[in-house]
């Protein structure tokens, strides 16, 4: 599935109160809001994008969070902050460009022949899931 990434921040951060297009430059100077990398292999490298100063949260909720309270800004996965964007808790930062940024999201199976009843009905569950939300259907 496509996974669709918004840079946002509270509607009073100050990034929005310069109310013109923004660039990389401009989100340098203000704090960047990222969720450690919680994989075996982690990457040291988490944007291009290198603020002066970055608050690395454990948990997306917690990122989420603190951008809500104008601590700071980030890009989220769109399906996770419907609810603040449609209540005005967060706002897409006005980027000229890379404001959006799309990803990839692929299941895979170690060895599909192999797969036990558990694991297919699981997988089935899954993508159920996935088509509904990308659908905008409750859950």
């Amino acid at each position: 599935m496509s996974v669709r990434f918004v840079c946002c921040a509270a509607p009073d951060h100050p990034l929005h109160r310069l109310e013109r297009s923004l660039t990389m430059e401009d989100l340098k100077q203000h704090r960047h809001l990222v969720v450690r990398d919680s994989g075996t292999q982690r990457s040291r490298r988490v944007l291009a994008l290198e603020a002066e100063q970055r608050w690395t949260v454990s948990h997306k909720a917690t990122s989420i969070r603190a951008a809500c309270m104008g601590m700071g800004f980030a890009w989220f996965a769109e399906s996770n902050i419907r609810d603040e964007l449609a209540q005005g808790a967060l706002r897409p930062l006005p980027l000229a460009e890379g404001g959006v940024r799309e990803g990839s999201l692929y299941l895979m199976h170690a060895d599909r022949d192999a797969a036990g009843p558990g694991q297919r009905h699981f997988c089935a569950c899954l993508r159920e899931i996935i088509a509904r939300d990308l659908a905008g259907l409750p859950g």
